[in-house]
């Protein structure tokens, strides 16, 4: 089966979330036969055709005001005016389309998979379509429903109500968007209920599909307690809640936070580094990281609105418990107790409070260690590929 990814960024260019998800997937499949092609943005103004791990790569500009890579690296590098010109023009960006389309054409895949669209034109859902193609997409957060993807007001906190112009923001993705996919797959039933509500994508069929994670072959070795380790991975910004952590950490003993990743807030954050805060900024590629995992003895996942975080199941891969908050998608994968604990979101005081507690009681984690790594079994990605070969071949009868 020929197969066609579209995402917003790729490898070697971002890591992680989504583009790791698409990465998995894309290469997971050529190794079960297929083949894949990527459509993806460019870093800069030129065209790009390469290979990597088997997977064919095209990277094209953006024709925009500028790129969603520059944005990527730097979500302050531009004004509000600037950006809301930016998701107009992206929007309605007829000359990607057109580039995509002719790619497609040429390229003619069996099936078209969307993960992250965003600076490759909401009009290719159309295009698309237009081409009787088979369409899946895989809605790895809330661009669709809100332009900040995350479902938060400007001083984060949750957007029960949009204003007007987030309200035109959404009636018109939905009028681009709606029942195109044949398929609209999500990682979490948060999200799928979301769409629900909106009366969004009634006439395509949702399917839950969890993030795809490759089993570590056996279970670290015992953790080392002295010490409470406690790591955060992700974005350094204030929807990711590391603020939250940061004060929360402040009131306890005998612990050092390593904090892997960078973002628009680091510049703030790393005011407060001292002997026992480590900024390692990002990992140098991902075996790093999983040793980082493996090291801590809890990762913290202070996010807001995230729909099925990719750090959760890498911190249980490395039979690493999490504590996360009670919030999104995140209940889905963190049962309070059992392989990691919650905490209501926002709330310095309850996340301290359980903090202090696994760092007088380290050895307590232990059961929920085994809890971890064998909650972790059911998102192989060999059961994930399984299903997603099950839904490919559902739609191209």
């Amino acid at each position: 089966m020929k197969l066609c990814f579209i995402t917003s960024l790729y490898p070697p260019l971002a890591f992680g979330g989504a583009t790791g998800v698409a990465q998995i997937e894309a290469e997971h499949l050529i190794k079960r036969g297929h083949e894949v092609f990527v459509i993806t943005t460019s870093p800069d103004k030129d065209y790009h055709i390469e290979e990597i791990a088997g997977v064919k790569i095209y990277r094209l500009p953006s024709y925009n005001l500028y790129s969603f890579y520059e944005n990527f690296k730097n979500q302050n590098a531009h004004n509000l005016i600037f950006k809301i010109l930016w998701h107009i023009i992206d929007t309605f960006n007829f000359k990607i389309r057109d580039k995509i389309k002719r790619i497609i054409v040429k390229e003619n895949p069996h099936i078209v998979h969307v993960h992250n669209f965003a600076g490759l034109s909401t009009l290719i859902f159309n295009q698309i379509k237009k081409e009787n193609i088979p369409l899946v997409f895989t809605a790895h957060d809330y661009h669709i429903l809100c332009p900040r993807a995350n479902l938060l007001k400007s001083n984060h906190n949750i957007c029960e109500n949009r204003p007007l112009p987030c309200s035109i923001y959404f009636k018109t993705k939905k009028m681009l968007l709606d029942n195109k996919p044949d398929i609209v797959l999500a990682p979490s039933n948060f999200i799928l209920k979301k769409f629900k509500n909106e009366g969004i994508f009634e006439n395509s069929k949702l399917v839950r599909l969890s993030n795809p994670i490759p089993l570590i072959n056996s279970r670290p070795a015992s953790k080392d307690y002295e010490t409470l380790k406690i790591l955060y991975v992700g974005e350094l910004s204030k929807h990711k809640g590391i603020h939250i952590l940061l004060k929360a950490f402040e009131r306890i003993d005998n612990a050092k936070l390593h904090i892997y990743g960078k973002g628009p807030y680091e510049d703030n954050l790393r005011k407060k580094e001292r002997e026992n805060v480590i900024f390692h900024g990002y990992a140098k590629g991902f075996q790093e990281l999983i040793e980082a995992y493996k090291r801590a003895n809890i990762t913290v996942v202070p996010s807001w609105y995230d729909n099925s975080p990719m750090v959760v199941y890498e911190s249980f891969a490395c039979s690493t418990p999490v504590v996360a908050s009670r919030i999104g998608g995140i209940p889905e994968l963190v049962r309070d107790g059992y392989n990691g604990f919650l905490f209501e979101p926002g709330s310095t005081r309850e996340l301290s409070r359980i903090l202090r507690r696994i760092a007088d009681n380290p050895e307590t984690l232990k059961e929920l260690e085994d809890n971890a790594f064998n909650s972790v079994k059911k998102y192989d990605i060999k059961k994930h590929i399984d299903k997603l070969e099950r839904i490919y071949k559902s739609i191209t009868k």
